[in-house]
């Protein structure tokens, strides 16, 4: 029998790239799902997938203190996985009240229903970005949380406070600190995989907003669902509750090479445009698995290529039907 057979699980944030997929893994592993969003946009890989209608849907805010322990109590939820926020840290620089109350506040407010509801397990996203500019790569746990930008800044702070639930209220929470996630899925054309792989099946000129000399870790959407379920799944550890854990591939890939894997991949001849004007953007930034390999037995089982080469051919097939 799945683990997860029966489990009550509250996903914020299901209406997501990673959301969505994490939300069809748990039906699929027979689990009850719960979200709480607002209002669905037309086009999102959730509708795609066609998920609202095998889930129990709720439209509201995170910030709605009573709303979720409602949710909790009429749902019996034991498991929730926090992932709502306001992801885009393009968006984030222009809107950064909006930001904070979606990942800083909206944090506090569901561990506290949460706390009070005595939910079993809790996985709460954070990011790589927490880290920020730092002297020595890769980027491990116990470094102090460099993030700066409003965006990276939310994320040491949903971080934070989820620490701080688990070691003063005993919360069994753990916390992701992902790579770079891209996948099929991904409607988002402000991150960058999915910018470039769109522009090249148009025959269009990718526009990188970098010099295309910043590396990046990436990790395939079915290892960061992978990630997640199994530190879920082994929240009962002691030595897992109140942890931060890295996933992703250990291994810098530049925007450049990444557009050049791409390009190699579609067998079509285009020359990016380098506009150079991205900002307030750390150089070189991966991740030291080695927490998770060692702790959680976790490691990630899709390299770069082949990753790039199951969400090129999801685009190849869905893009005539998507307004991107």
């Amino acid at each position: 029998m799945s683990f997860w057979q029966d489990k009550k699980v509250l996903i914020t944030g299901a209406n997501g790239f990673i959301g969505s997929w994490l939300t069809k893994e748990l039906l699929d592993r027979s689990a009850q799902v719960t979200t709480i969003t607002q209002r669905l946009k037309g086009n999102s890989n959730f509708n795609l997938l066609k998920l609202e209608e095998k889930i129990n849907f709720v439209e509201g805010n995170i910030t709605d203190y009573d709303l979720i322990i409602k949710i909790l109590k009429e749902f019996n939820i034991d498991t929730c996985f926090h992932l709502a926020a306001q992801s885009t840290v393009q968006i984030a620089e222009k809107s950064i009240i909006s930001t904070f109350e979606s990942n800083i506040q909206g944090t506090w407010v569901l561990l506290e229903a949460l706390k009070n509801c005595n939910v079993k397990r809790v996985i709460v996203a954070s990011s790589d970005k927490v880290y920020g500019n730092q002297k020595e790569l890769p980027n491990h746990e116990n470094q102090r949380l460099l993030g700066r930008n409003p965006y990276g800044a939310s994320k040491v702070c949903t971080d934070i406070i989820a620490q701080t639930y688990a070691h003063t209220y005993k919360l069994p929470v753990a916390i992701t600190r992902n790579a770079n996630t891209y996948g099929p899925g991904d409607l988002n054309l402000s991150r960058l995989i999915p910018s470039i792989i769109v522009s090249v099946l148009k025959n269009e000129p990718p526009i990188i907003r970098s010099d295309g000399t910043p590396e990046r870790d990436y990790l395939y959407i079915e290892d960061a669902i992978n990630a997640y379920l199994t530190l879920a799944e082994n929240l009962h550890r002691t030595e897992v509750i109140g942890e931060s854990f890295n996933f992703g591939s250990g291994k810098p890939t530049s925007v450049l090479d990444l557009f050049n894997m791409i390009i190699k991949l579609s067998g079509k001849d285009l020359t990016p445009r380098i506009i150079g004007e991205a900002k307030n953007e750390v150089d070189k930034q991966y991740l030291s698995i080695t927490k998770a390999e060692q702790i959680l037995g976790w490691r990630p089982k899709t390299n770069l290529e082949e990753g790039l080469k199951q969400t090129m051919k999801w685009y190849q097939e869905k893009l005539s039907n998507l307004d991107i």
